[in-house]
């Protein structure tokens, strides 16, 4: 086990989607209430993306997906709601926007969220993708370690960073998994959704927002959510 160093990481060298094919004339949002919305955004633009840090319902116009960050869920779901987004969001997968949720962002997108603290009342999340998530099921911050994990449809492990991260328990039948950690679901896909329990923005891999960007809408049916959202 190798503890997480942020982009580059201890296991050596970084592998990269072909820069700017995947994410050509793409418009995509990052969530930009709380968390590690920058990294993300730093990301998607060295894969040709053109990104948008969304804090309003407005934000999302013309967007073909969403990255929601890692960080705080209890303080971000609280944010969603206090800015409106929560309703809009779910519109915008909705009408055909592809969500990619990384540890908190995971919690936020799941049905049902475990080991929340009670102390801070009800857990918001949008109840999107049919996955229960275990809050903070690998420790503490302390506990936080990068490990190599083989991936569907890449071709060589990636190396995940999990930091504090959760754990996809309870999985639907409609959903995909596409990455354990010993026997712990921690990436998976359902239609236009992906759900991550560690941190593919804090490695020198672009591979998984790779496969995020393949969930994409065509150009056409992008053009159609400008208008629907």
């Amino acid at each position: 086990m190798v503890i997480a160093l942020p982009f580059g990481g201890a296991t050596g060298g970084s592998r990269h989607v072909q820069a700017g094919a995947a994410g050509q004339g793409r418009r995509v949002g990052v969530l930009a209430l709380q968390g590690a919305f920058r990294e993300h955004r730093r990301m998607l633009e060295s894969l040709g993306v053109e990104v948008r840090e969304v804090r309003l319902p407005a934000d999302l116009e013309g967007l073909a997906g969403l990255v929601i960050p890692g960080g705080e869920s209890t303080t971000m779901g609280k944010l969603m709601v206090d800015y409106g987004l929560q309703g809009p969001i779910r519109d915008f997968h909705a009408s055909g926007g592809a969500i990619f949720g990384t540890c908190a962002g995971a919690i936020l997108l799941s049905r049902t969220v475990l080991g929340a603290p009670p102390q801070f009342g009800h857990q918001p999340s949008l109840s999107l993708m049919d996955i229960s998530v275990q809050r903070n099921a690998f420790g503490r911050q302390v506990d936080s370690f990068q490990t190599d994990l083989n991936v569907t449809g890449l071709d060589i492990p990636f190396p995940a960073m999990f930091i504090r991260a959760p754990v996809i328990g309870a999985v639907g039948a409609g959903v995909e998994v596409l990455a354990r950690q010993g026997e712990q679901v921690v990436l998976a896909r359902q239609g236009r959704l992906l759900a991550s329990s560690f941190h593919p923005e804090l490695t020198g891999d672009t591979r998984i927002h790779g496969l995020f960007l393949d969930m994409l809408p065509a150009a056409a049916q992008a053009a159609d959510l400008q208008r629907s959202v």
